[in-house]
């Protein structure tokens, strides 16, 4: 089985931090597992500055020097990779163990708890980060979805992936071919934005309606890569948040409380009903449809069709 890229980075960087002194090409792959896996000396020699490369964009400080036999050798040496003294204030150290919880059902957990642990030894406060400080609110962000990690990697390592997914109106997943560019959690739930190869667009998923494994492909991504991945902006206007205009429904009474909270005006109908107006944007209908025999669309007449649509589409699924 392959080593993957990160262990591969991490083991170079400890080689070259951690030896003493400055270590060859010949010796580096001697002793780094993935390059003993590495056959012929050109695809090694490309690894190897690939890796270089990777690890001084990261911030790490590789110096090239040469060794008493008169080879090419690198070092990085601990006083030129140490990260200067952390102060944080209250705040900051509060907003630093929020974002450790981040990954809290994650497999990254066991590595954000250390980074906590190892901050606090370092003298960051202990205020509003003890899970026992008798804090009564403790916001989270769950990132439990199966697909989370792989398409975590997949972002970052600029890889198409595939997977089964199924709409919030079809009955059964259809598999789906996307170049993820990020995720970004909105409203409790994860999101992944990326180009779908089949529709030929950007399109946002919503990773819990991902109903199988994630599946990386071969080859390099077709369309590129937006400078900027608005990914909170296209949920909200496919989920209606960006207004177009308004619409006036019907909800259940003490139904709906997403509804209400986005709702410009509430109008108590009778022991059952409510009548509200609320942003009316793209994609607001697929929403609507989710609340099912809660919601009635009483205007735009377009509105209301394209939930009857969705609500039947379900039924004869």
């Amino acid at each position: 089985m392959a080593i993957p890229k990160a262990e591969r980075l991490m083991n170079l960087a400890l080689c070259l931090r951690g030896s003493g002194r400055p270590l060859t090409k010949r010796e580096l792959r001697a002793t780094i597992e993935a390059y003993l896996e590495v056959s012929g000396e050109d695809a090694f020699n490309r690894m190897f500055e690939r890796d270089k490369d990777d690890l001084r964009e990261l911030g790490m400080v590789i110096e090239t020097v040469e060794s008493v036999d008169g080879e090419i050798a690198y070092v990085a040496r601990p006083d030129s990779n140490r990260l200067p003294p952390i102060t944080l204030d209250v705040a900051e150290a509060a907003a630093l163990g929020l974002a450790a919880r981040v990954w809290q059902q994650a497999r990254l957990a066991g590595a954000a708890s250390g980074a906590l642990q190892k901050l606090r030894a370092a003298g960051m406060p202990e205020a509003d980060t003890d899970r026992d400080s008798g804090s009564v609110l403790e916001p989270r962000i769950p990132g439990g979805d199966a697909a989370f990690e792989p398409l975590m990697v997949a972002c970052r390592e600029r890889r198409p992936v595939t997977f089964p997914y199924r709409k919030s109106t079809a009955a059964r997943p259809e598999t789906r071919q996307v170049e993820p560019w990020a995720l970004e959690c909105w409203h409790g739930h994860w999101y992944l934005a990326g180009w779908d190869r089949d529709r030929k667009a950007r399109r946002v998923f919503r990773l819990s309606r991902i109903m199988g494994r994630v599946t990386s492909r071969a080859g390099s991504f077709t369309a590129p890569v937006p400078d900027r991945v608005e990914v909170r902006e296209a949920v909200a206007a496919w989920a209606g948040e960006t207004a177009m205009g308004r619409a006036r429904i019907r909800l259940r009474a003490d139904r709906g409380y997403p509804l209400r909270a986005r709702a410009h005006e509430v109008r108590r109908i009778d022991g059952e009903w409510d009548e509200l107006e609320i942003p009316h944007g793209h994609g607001l209908g697929a929403w609507l449809a989710e609340f099912g025999p809660d919601v009635v669309v009483l205007e735009p007449a377009d509105l209301r069709a394209d939930v009857v649509d969705r609500l039947r589409a379900v039924a004869k699924g």
